[in-house]
C-alpha cells in the first residue's frame, strides 16, 4: 500500500505541477539516511515522500492521527499511508520521544526526514536551525541529505485548504557526513553540525536567511 501511495502521488505531481527535480541520485540507496529540508508549505513532507527514491518518515501533529469523523479517519489512514509519525506540537517531552523513534528507524536501515527551521516558514526566509537535526546526526552517524525547496508555497497558501497546481523545485544536495559520536555529545558540536546543515539547504533553495528560529503561529 505504502509503495502505491507514493507512486500515485509521484505522478499526480509531475503531471500536474511540471516540477525541476536535481540531485536524487545523491540520496544513499541503502543503509539509514537524514533529509533534511527547508520548509515552505503543508505539502512539503508529502512532496519529498512521493519524489524520493526511497521511502522516508516524517513527523506530523498528532491531531492529524486522533481527529474525530470521516474525515478524521481519512487524514489518520492517509498520513500512516506514507510514513509519517505522530508528534505533540510544542511539548518538549513529546518531542524528545519523537527523535527517539527517528533513531529506532535510521538503526533499521531507514530514511527518515526532518525540518531544521521547526515549522514552516511564512515570509519566505530560512530560519535557523533547532539542534535537533544535528543531534540526530552526531547519535546516529546516518548521512543528513540536504534538500532545497523553490515555489511549493504558491501550491497552498498559510491558511487556505485550496491547492493549486504550479511549477516548484526540488533539489537534493551531496550528503553531509558527521561523526558519529552517540547520543551524548556537547551542545556546541551539536549547533556546529545543525548550522552546516542549514548552510547546505539554503545554497540549494537560495532563500534568504534569518538569524532567528522560526515561531508556528497560535494553535486556533
Amino acid at each position: 500500500m505504502f509503495e502505491g501511495v507514493r507512486a500515485g502521488f509521484r505522478a499526480t505531481i509531475r503531471t500536474l505541477c511540471r516540477p525541476t527535480i536535481t540531485g536524487l541520485e545523491n540520496v544513499p540507496t541503502e543503509g539509514p539516511f537524514i533529509i533534511a529540508s527547508n520548509h515552505l508549505s503543508f505539502l512539503d513532507s508529502i512532496i519529498i515522500q512521493a519524489i524520493c527514491p526511497r521511502p522516508v518518515a516524517f513527523f506530523a501533529k498528532a491531531e492529524y492521527f486522533t481527529t474525530p469523523g470521516v474525515k478524521g479517519r481519512a487524514m489518520k489512514a492517509f498520513f500512516e499511508s506514507v510514513g509519517s509519525i505522530p508528534v505533540e506540537r510544542g511539548e518538549q517531552a513529546a518531542s524528545v520521544a519523537a527523535l527517539d523513534s527517528l533513531v529506532d528507524l535510521l538503526e533499521s536501515g531507514q530514511g527518515v526526514g526532518i525540518y531544521p527551521e521547526g515549522t514552516r516558514s511564512r515570509d519566505g526566509r530560512l530560519y535557523r536551525g533547532r539542534t535537533g537535526v544535528g543531534w540526530l546526526a552526531l547519535s546516529t552517524g546516518a548521512p543528513v541529505v540536504p534538500v532545497g525547496l523553490i515555489g511549493t508555497e504558491r501550491l497552498q497558501a498559510a491558511g487556505s485548504n485550496r491547492i493549486v497546481p504550479h511549477q516548484f523545485t526540488l533539489s537534493v544536495g551531496e550528503p553531509l557526513q558527521f561523526e558519529h559520536v552517540g547520543r551524548k555529545h556537547p551542545l556546541p558540536q551539536r549547533r556546529q553540525a545543525t548550522d552546516a546543515i542549514v548552510e547546505a539547504i539554503a545554497e540549494l533553495s537560495g532563500q534568504e536567511r534569518s538569524g532567528n528560529y522560526n515561531q508556528s503561529p497560535p494553535a486556533e
